[in-house]
């Protein structure tokens, strides 16, 4: 197993890089940061780049790992220069990008949700574990909306990423798509014209659209959805949050 102690070198560099889109886009990679992220991509069969470990970390892991790693072991040092927290585990994984992670599938099988210019990585986190637990099918990054790839978004999903399908996508394209596939697509709003959720009833798979956090959804987007929901709210607060939000449709419509 190699050994990197130097920030110097092109391994590191090229690691570090991977906290910038600019970066990931140029390696077609990302980097999961400790053992919790590591094990799901494991679990999920996904192919491991490489895999970096401090001294104390290959102890603590090398017997969870499979055999034939492009294996290193870093300093510290590295360590904390390569992770994306202030004390980091000590046990890194470089993976590929998916290649289904800019293409909508040709069937729909199930619900997705669609986020138009989230940009909180812990909303999104929060949305896609929940659209997860849910039993969706996946989630589409729409413009504006934190990348998904990102440090803090990786982190904040915690290997749900793994176990559903996430898209990049103008949500434009994305909602024609859907009804074009006899697909609804369901958009979120506070109008007089909008529908309270539990009035709705989808039929198998449909599309949830959920808006930014301080303007919510793109009004444009409103007027090509098939229908556009709202939550009532019962005391004194003058919304939900996001995630809350979206927690809240997701298993009331999936369960319809």
């Amino acid at each position: 197993m190699e050994k990197i102690v130097s920030l110097q070198n092109g391994r590191v560099k090229t690691w570090k890089k991977l906290a910038t889109k600019k970066g990931r886009e140029q390696q077609q990679s990302y980097l999961l940061d400790g053992w919790h992220l590591v094990k799901e991509a494991i679990g999920a069969g996904t192919t491991l780049v490489s895999v970096m470990g401090t001294h104390e970390a290959w102890r603590e892991y090398r017997d969870e790992l499979p055999a034939n790693l492009n294996a290193f072991e870093i300093s510290d040092e590295v360590a904390k220069a390569i992770g994306d927290t202030v004390t980091p585990q000590g046990i890194f994984a470089e993976v590929k990008m998916p290649e289904t992670s800019t293409t909508l599938p040709e069937v729909v099988h199930q619900p997705w949700v669609f986020l138009d210019a989230v940009q909180d990585p812990g909303n999104i986190g929060t949305i896609v574990r929940t659209a997860d637990a849910a039993g969706f099918e996946g989630v589409v990054f729409g413009r504006g909306t934190a990348d998904q790839f990102s440090p803090k978004v990786v982190r904040a999903m915690q290997g749900s990423q793994f176990h559903i399908k996430l898209v990049s996508e103008d949500l434009f394209s994305a909602t024609r798509y859907f009804k074009r596939s006899g697909i609804e697509v369901y958009g979120t709003q506070l109008n007089p014209e909008a529908k309270n959720y539990r009035e709705l009833k989808p039929k198998g798979a449909f599309g949830l659209i959920m808006g930014n956090e301080g303007n919510g959804m793109t009004p444009a987007l409103g007027d090509v959805t098939t229908a556009n929901l709202y939550i009532p709210i019962l005391g004194q607060a003058e919304s939900l949050n996001v995630a809350i939000a979206a927690g809240v449709l997701m298993f009331r419509l999936k369960e319809q």
